[in-house]
């Protein structure tokens, strides 16, 4: 069983920046995660991804976001960053960790963090 510990979010003023991190924990050795991804929902709207960073190093960003935003992740800690930088107020979301294909000694996983609230507002 892997958790996804999600931190980071509150409340700022449209261009200020946040920085999100999300966390897999287990009780059993994590050997590598394939894609850690970062989604957000607004009200009213269906969820949307907004940035991927590989193992491989692949990297990809929702057009929204591009130059704005910075995914980045620390193996070796087994966490995943997201940089956000000149926030908007249409970036007002809950952001969502999603961390695909997670091996440890019990096998093979993916797993959503629980959400963190971000909003942007004057």
């Amino acid at each position: 069983q892997v958790t996804v510990l999600e931190s980071g979010g509150g409340l700022v003023q449209p261009g200020g920046s946040l920085r999100l991190s999300c966390q897999a924990a287990a009780s059993v050795r994590i050997f590598s995660i394939r894609l850690m991804e970062w989604y957000r929902q607004a009200p009213g709207k269906q969820r949307e991804l907004v940035a991927t960073a590989g193992k491989n190093g692949r990297i990809n960003y929702a057009d929204s976001v591009r130059g704005r935003f910075t995914v980045s992740r620390d193996d070796a800690r087994n966490t995943g960053y997201l940089q956000m930088n000149s926030l908007e107020p249409e970036d007002t979301a809950v952001y969502y960790c999603y961390l695909d294909r997670v091996a440890t000694e019990d096998g093979v996983s993916s797993s959503w963090g629980q959400g963190t609230q971000v909003t942007v507002t004057s």
